[in-house]
């Protein structure tokens, strides 16, 4: 996967994405620092934001800190759906950052919130990791791997985390679907994610590849979908009641996700450009061939 094939392969799929206005042009930064006044909230995507895998972004841990020194509130809202905000907050911290534990917005407790609209005893498959601790989740969940039989024998789907997935559990879940259609549940709509040297494969590749496959229409909890925002927006209401939305800012490294989501969200968008999707690319003709304008760019957080 590289950056063009994952901007191609968002385009492909953007008729399942939400609908939003942009303005007419961008502002340019060099970073967060110069946009402090005009935010007073400031909704961070994790990753190729606050950290590349599992390494920080330079200097970010200092450049949030300076935000919060100043009055800002400061969210993460996040569509690695392995493990919970709990979890997430503790990875943060590791990295160097002090969030305070509820305004850690996670894609998986987006999902997990959503789950009470089946019966607790709903058997649901999961690619997941071994570790991803989807006995929270439900009462009866299985790990979906090698085994032909377990795909048939469960009654939906949920989609956390594909590391480990292979062309082969695809191919066994596309099947099974096409036998008996059942839910399919994405905790993370992303396609890719950028890692220390690479960009990953994630859930929300597989959920369109069965959707076009299959004619299944996957929910989706996250990024860009008005789930995700929603919760966001109850917390910031929450904390800074009143806040108007151009008062709030989506700050991410991806068009299709972070600034097509915010803005259909009504919050102004930044895209950073030098950690995430378009490292090393000239981040303009995306934006012309995709119609999805940041309020602002900005080169690093």
């Amino acid at each position: 996967m590289n950056t063009d094939r994952a901007f191609a392969r968002y385009e492909e799929i953007r008729h399942r994405l939400p609908l939003a206005r942009f303005p007419s042009s961008s502002i340019q930064a060099h970073d967060l620092s110069e946009l402090a006044g005009d935010f007073d909230v400031f909704v961070l995507d994790a990753f190729g934001v606050i950290n590349v895998g599992n390494t920080e972004v330079p200097g970010a841990p200092e450049a949030i800190a300076a935000l919060q020194a100043v009055g800002k509130t400061t969210y993460v809202l996040t569509n690695g759906a392995t493990y919970n905000a709990a979890a997430a907050l503790a990875k943060y911290r590791r990295l160097g950052y002090s969030f305070a534990p509820d305004r850690i917005v996670a894609s998986r407790d987006v999902l997990a919130s959503h789950m009470t609209a089946y019966s607790p005893n709903f058997r649901w498959g999961f690619m997941a990791k071994p570790d991803s601790r989807i006995e929270e989740l439900c009462a009866h969940p299985t790990l979906l791997q090698d085994n032909p039989a377990v795909y048939d024998e469960v009654e939906g789907f949920i989609l956390l985390a594909s590391s480990g997935w292979t062309t082969a559990r695809q191919e066994r879940l596309i099947e099974s679907l096409l036998r008996n259609k059942r839910p399919v549940l994405v905790g993370n709509p992303d396609l890719v994610a950028p890692l220390e040297d690479s960009l990953s494969y994630e859930p929300g590749f597989f959920a369109h590849d069965l959707a076009d496959r299959t004619g299944l229409e996957p929910l989706f909890f996250g990024k860009p979908f008005a789930n995700a925002f929603e919760e966001v927006a109850r917390r910031i209401e929450r904390d800074r009641p009143g806040t108007p939305g151009h008062r709030v800012a989506m700050v991410g490294d991806t068009l299709h996700t972070d600034v097509l989501g915010g803005a259909a969200a009504g919050f102004r968008t930044i895209l950073v450009t030098d950690h995430g999707l378009f490292k090393g690319h000239a981040v303009s003709p995306y934006i012309a061939a995709s119609g999805i304008m940041p309020d602002f760019i900005v080169r690093t957080t």
